[in-house]
């Protein structure tokens, strides 16, 4: 008895020096988020509308996060560099190019090329010959270190892209949301001049991106905040930024505009009770990135996504917290009748009939 009990003196000690003094370069910041909207009742309230998602495109794929649909076929990005065309029966697959790292954002020039916001090798394009062509690696003389989600305006001046961490780069996700330290940016690519501008800093790990009703403004999802910051392209607050919506009940990934009345929003997974109600204690939030180290990261496995009017109003609230959904959910797009779905770590991508999303 007594050898037991020993042990597990030992044991806590060592779990306890664990915690407490092992070396980790995440440092984390205090904050304090305002409390989680209910999802027992009101707007976000637990439901199982995504549960009958119909899978679609190719199968056996790993991580089909960006989505594009053109000519009835699924363009999406892999997590071993390969971005591919699949028919939506998944009959017949093409490889278009690999970039060699992480393609987790799609978007098409209005001149043909394929831009790519490639997580471990900035902003990419595309040409007709299949090469991949560099655009841009770095702004203000900060290497991007996290290039996430993009978007182009109708003219095909510009790019809008987000670097969701500067100082924390492609699967480090979760060291970045814990420290919570401000370094994710939105950013603008200008075609002509091959220049890179920053529009807004100091963002919580800033993620999907999408452009509003005539490019007047730009959405970006700040992921580490659990809001959609806006910034303004024209008009009289150009220049200028507001929040479109906030205190989500999870974490924003991508984001999409149906180029008409309704925005859509992946969301990773509900957020977390332990890291909001340890979000003003740095020292306990670097304990628990300690143990983030050895233990899964606690994360509900959620299929979660949001419909958003023009006004940041919800208008569609999509879930399914059964066995065997469809999660991580991280990009909604609408074409015509149907929604479709990526995942960062799904195995295939999946749709839901409109009529089914709004009723």
């Amino acid at each position: 008895m007594r050898s037991v009990l020993r042990f597990a003196v030992v044991l806590i000690v060592v779990i306890g020096g664990f915690l407490l003094l092992m070396p980790t370069k995440v440092h984390p910041l205090a904050w304090t988020p305002a409390p989680a909207p209910s999802m027992v009742s009101g707007v976000y309230a637990d439901n199982q509308r995504l549960k009958d998602v119909e899978r679609i495109g190719a199968a056996d794929i790993d991580g089909p996060e960006a989505l594009l649909l053109e000519e009835g076929a699924l363009i999406t990005g892999l997590h071993d560099g390969r971005v591919i065309r699949s028919s939506l029966d998944g009959k017949t697959r093409t490889l278009l190019t690999d970039t060699g790292g992480r393609p987790l954002g799609l978007a098409r020039h209005p001149n043909g090329m394929l831009v790519i916001a490639d997580g471990l090798k900035g902003l990419l394009s595309l040409d007709a010959l299949g090469q991949v062509i560099p655009l841009t690696t770095e702004a203000n003389g900060v290497p991007f270190g996290f290039t996430d989600d993009v978007a182009i305006d109708k003219s095909g001046h510009y790019a809008y892209f987000s670097d969701a961490s500067s100082r924390w780069g492609y699967g480090k996700d979760g060291a970045a949301i814990i420290e919570h330290g401000g370094d994710g940016r939105l950013l603008r690519y200008d075609f002509q001049s091959g220049k890179t501008e920053v529009l807004l800093e100091k963002l919580e790990f800033a993620n999907g991106v999408t452009l509003g009703p005539d490019d007047a403004y730009v959405l970006v999802n700040e992921t580490g905040a659990y809001r959609i910051s806006r910034y303004w392209l024209s008009g009289p607050k150009a220049g200028t930024h507001d929040v479109f919506i906030d205190n989500l009940p999870g974490m924003p990934d991508n984001l999409a505009f149906n180029g008409r009345d309704r925005f859509w929003v992946a969301l990773y997974a509900p957020r977390n009770a332990l890291l909001d109600a340890t979000a003003p204690h740095p020292f306990l939030r670097k304990m628990i990135a300690r143990a983030m180290t050895v233990l899964p990261k606690p994360i509900e496995k959620r299929g979660f996504a949001l419909g958003l009017d023009l006004d940041g109003k919800v208008i569609a609230n999509l879930q399914d917290a059964s066995d065997g959904n469809y999660s991580p959910i991280t990009t909604v797009r609408e074409y015509g009748e149907w929604l479709y779905f990526g995942s960062l770590k799904a195995q295939h991508m999946v749709r839901l009939p409109l009529s089914k999303a709004l009723q």
